[in-house]
């Protein structure tokens, strides 16, 4: 049996960003934020040294959603005298590194061993 259940413990179900709640079937929003996605970005690159996934971790947005945030950021960072700086990918077998490599997602393979282990490109932002 199960105890009485309250309008803040109704099931709800995940659609795309937005939980949708099972008996009302209105959607609640995402916690508004004071600043944007980029900015926040921003400052936690000014802050240290992250890849991806710690971005996503830190930003709580999708890794797949970084790279195009990272694109644009790089874009208007020019304009504000900062630089965002790649380090990038190796692989973790033989060492190769990915050094012409402008994407900023990591690979999913080494061209010389074929290896599949591969480190995850770092980002931070420099002052000129």
């Amino acid at each position: 049996m199960h105890p009485a259940r309250n309008a803040d413990t109704l099931p709800t179900r995940r659609v795309g960003r937005l939980t949708m709640s099972k008996e009302t079937r209105s959607p609640r929003l995402p916690e508004p934020r004071d600043i944007t996605v980029r900015e926040s970005i921003r400052r936690a690159l000014l802050e240290r040294q992250l890849s991806a996934r710690d971005l996503s971790q830190v930003v709580a947005i999708s890794e797949r959603e970084v790279a195009g945030h990272l694109e644009h950021l790089e874009r208007s960072l020019k304009h504000q005298g900062e630089t965002l700086v790649i380090e990038p990918p190796a692989c973790l077998d033989c060492g190769f590194e990915f050094t012409q490599r402008r994407r900023f997602t990591r690979p999913s393979g080494c061209p010389k061993c074929r290896g599949r282990r591969i480190s995850l490109p770092q980002f931070r932002i420099e002052s000129r």
